[in-house]
């Protein structure tokens, strides 16, 4: 049984590799996790997305957005200070963040907690277990867990 907004979940990765943009795409699809999948290559494109006005950010539609998957290790603007900019914006404070990246620094860790990211995980390197991880954060950040309706 599916609700409406199971019917229409979607995630924003913000990414700046090219080979994660495309793993993560296809476990999100292989498993059927996601309806949209918007991409922002680097920090300055995922805070127009979010915040601008551009064409983007118009096909962005924050009360659909479910899940953000962020990388810590951007282009531009930090992931750490795209996490600041989320949770200090009340239409995204609520939406759950998870950082995925290549980070293992325990300052990383910290600082990310510290700002509100609702999950660390750090990308495996093998091909399968990359797959199998956002696989599994797919299923319980869109399909187990809880979240609260957005206006």
């Amino acid at each position: 049984m599916s609700t409406s907004s199971e019917s229409k979940r979607s995630i924003l990765l913000i990414e700046d590799d090219a080979n994660d943009i495309e793993l993560t795409k296809r476990a999100f699809e292989r498993n059927r996790l996601a309806n949209v999948f918007l991409v922002a290559r680097d920090g300055a494109e995922a805070l127009e997305m979010l915040f601008g006005s551009s064409m983007e950010a118009m096909h962005a539609d924050l009360s659909e957005l479910q899940l953000i998957l962020l990388d810590l290790k951007l282009p531009k603007v930090s992931g750490l200070e795209v996490l600041r900019k989320i949770r200090a914006d009340e239409r995204t404070r609520m939406i759950p963040v998870v950082i995925l990246t290549s980070s293992d620094e325990e300052r990383d860790v910290v600082e990310s907690y510290g700002l509100g990211a609702n999950s660390y995980v750090r990308k495996p390197i093998d091909f399968e277990q990359f797959v199998e991880a956002v696989r599994e954060l797919g299923l319980y950040w869109l399909v187990l867990n809880k979240t609260i309706k957005r206006d």
